[in-house]
């Protein structure tokens, strides 16, 4: 199959062509970036020379479509949603990396994204990718919205928990560390080496754009989740730890088999109820998600590890397009 990367150059398109490189079934067709446009892609990152020296193109959504069976879409929020219109109607399956497809509730993307989404109808039909939960979604989908990488640290853990009246969701709260790639490969003062290095600080407080997307998504377990989010960025290129506190009645093993039951056989997920606490280096530069529980005097807490980069974006854009032409799920990523 033959697929595409719009939006090539930040960091998701770094991880996620070295992730096409060497998938068996996938072969790269074109790189998109107006910034880079007649580029060798190896020129942009040296560290490609002769794994992939595609010369970039220029914003030829015809000539794409016309030479592609599958996109990836790594362009900012609001600005994926024509392009996920125009390859869909192309009859080209589309996996987007933005949240413009995450929220299927157009009134709460419009208020949570300050801006307008142009094609509800198109929302309604996408499916949100976390395939250890909505896998049968995505497997008839030919738009899938790639999740959050927050929200894929407390959706994973508490989905199950919910599902089964596990916890008290009257009061949840999920506090969140981030490497500074989470914010893109951009220009700010406030993500530069001096800024961040020896620091360790909290920011949106209340107001973060991915509170929305987990409650939202979280509704569909069963019961609606009050969810106090904070998120924090870390001295660190990649990886986030999630610290999630919750009330439960229930013990660690009853917790421990809840969870275990529900993503048996995934292999992307590792759960463990041992005192093992996960940490990021487990987890950089692979598709897991680490899981641990704890339980003491009613009260329970769940340690989530991801790579913000894989797991949380372009490991979790190919595991989707796996889904979506019904390949095994790791193909490419193990």
């Amino acid at each position: 199959m033959i697929v595409s990367v719009i939006g090539a150059t930040g960091y998701t398109g770094y991880e996620l062509i070295k992730i096409l490189a060497r998938h068996p079934l996938f072969r790269i067709g074109h790189l998109v970036s107006e910034t880079y446009e007649g580029k060798a892609f190896s020129e942009v990152y040296p560290y490609f020379r002769n794994i992939c020296d595609t010369v970039i193109i220029g914003r030829d959504y015809e000539k794409v479509a016309a030479e592609s069976e599958a996109v990836f879409l790594c362009l900012p929020h609001a600005a994926a949603q024509q392009a996920a219109e125009f390859f869909h109607s192309k009859g080209l399956k589309v996996v987007d990396l933005s949240a413009d497809f995450r929220i299927k509730d157009a009134v709460l993307y419009e208020s949570t994204y300050k801006t307008k989404h142009l094609f509800p109808e198109l929302l309604a039909s996408s499916a949100y990718g976390i395939p250890e939960i909505f896998g049968e979604e995505i497997a008839k989908a030919s738009l899938v919205a790639n999740p959050g990488c927050y929200p894929t640290t407390v959706i994973m853990p508490l989905y199950p928990l919910i599902k089964e009246g596990m916890i008290d969701t009257s009061f949840v709260i999920a506090d969140a560390k981030s490497g500074v790639t989470g914010a893109g490969r951009k220009a700010d003062l406030s993500l530069s080496f001096s800024e961040v290095n020896e620091d360790f600080r909290a920011y949106n407080i209340f107001g973060h754009r991915h509170n929305p997307e987990m409650i939202h998504i979280l509704e569909r377990a069963g019961k609606r989740a009050d969810i106090t989010f904070t998120a924090h960025l870390l001295p660190v290129n990649k990886g986030i730890e999630t610290t999630i506190y919750a009330k439960t009645d229930k013990s660690l093993a009853e917790l421990a088999s809840c969870m275990k039951a529900f993503y048996k056989d995934r292999r992307f997920v590792r759960i463990y109820d041992n005192g093992h606490i996960p940490s990021i280096k487990d987890v950089v530069d692979t598709n897991f998600i680490d899981i641990s529980l704890f339980v003491k005097d009613g009260k329970l807490i769940v340690v989530s590890c991801i790579d913000n980069l894989i797991k949380g974006s372009s490991g979790a854009a190919v595991q989707n397009l796996n889904v979506m032409c019904q390949l095994d799920e790791t193909a490419g990523i193990i």
